[in-house]
């Protein structure tokens, strides 16, 4: 009589591949590390258009006080000449 036929759990029994077993655990970790990378990177790179839109916002005003000023200088100057 084997000891399989004297009954207990078909899993004592199974071979079970470690190898793969670790192989599949690890490709499933990595893949979580790399989705939670990519949501950094895209929340990232959002943060950078914001910021880029504010500098361009930020330049657009200081120069349109630089002409804003010239222009008022030169119509001073046509007023009183």
């Amino acid at each position: 009589m084997s000891a399989r036929e004297g009954g207990g759990s078909r899993y004592l029994y199974a071979p079970f591949d470690a190898a793969s077993a670790r192989i599949d655990a690890n490709e499933r970790v990595l893949e979580e590390r790399w989705q939670a990378l990519s949501f950094r990177l895209e929340g990232i790179e959002a943060a950078l258009e914001r910021l880029e839109r504010r500098l361009w916002l930020a330049v657009f005003g200081m120069v349109s006080v630089v002409l804003a000023q010239g222009l008022q200088e030169l119509l001073q100057l046509n007023i009183i000449n």
